[in-house]
């Protein structure tokens, strides 16, 4: 490993850097981007089966107990259940807008790597190519040992950008996919509870049916 980075000079530095932090982000989307941490394990029918049951407060206690993202937005909004359909939406909104966008942090720094990893290569073929150069011109091209170390280079750094280029590409477009995914499950979700919440039979302790059916 060391003679291959030696070999493929000064760039293999910031390359292997990518290569680390591209395998750094893939393994925290894979732990973060997880099902059961984003909309919470198996609770969604307990949640509207309470909320349906009119036990708002014990739904909103529910969230706060679970850590999930789902469970933190849809929590904002049982809060202000008290104060009528909009101050729910505008809570559920603020909250998504807090959390949501922790489901695609890092992926930019992803997408950069698989951008300038390639460029990083050809730069690296580039400096190789002029060492060669160099050589043919002081020693002429009858010195194939010393033209060695310079295409040697060229090529190291070419193959190495490469292969981490593909790899940040194909994480960032399968993370991507995914945090767009849970987003729109998220979405899916937060209606339904709305629409469970406000329904005419959820009377609990909060507006009364006749004010929750004058809201909408």
């Amino acid at each position: 490993m060391l003679e291959l980075l030696k070999s493929g000079g000064p760039v293999m530095i910031p390359l292997l850097l990518c290569s680390v932090m591209a395998l750094a982000i893939t393994v925290e989307k894979l732990w973060n981007l997880r099902r059961t941490k984003i909309l919470g394990s198996d609770s969604f029918e307990t949640l509207v089966a309470l909320i349906e049951g009119g036990r708002v407060d014990k739904a909103a206690e529910m969230c706060r107990r679970k850590p999930s993202i789902f469970h933190r937005i849809i929590g904002a909004g049982l809060e202000d259940y008290r104060y009528g359909r909009d101050e729910v939406k505008q809570a559920i909104l603020d909250a998504g807008r807090q959390e949501i966008p922790r489901l695609s942090r890092y992926l930019g720094a992803l997408g950069t790597i698989a951008g300038i990893a390639p460029l990083l290569g050809l730069f690296g073929t580039v400096t190789g190519m002029i060492k060669v150069f160099q050589v043919i011109a002081a020693l002429g091209v009858g010195h194939a040992s010393d033209l060695a170390d310079g295409i040697s280079e060229a090529l190291i750094t070419t193959a190495s950008g490469l292969p981490i280029a593909i790899f940040a590409l194909v994480m960032y477009n399968y993370f991507s996919d995914k945090a767009e995914s849970l987003v729109l499950e998220i979405e899916k979700r937060a209606i339904e509870v709305t629409r469970h919440l406000f329904a005419p039979e959820v009377t609990e302790t909060g507006p009364p049916a006749a004010a929750v059916g004058g809201e909408g």
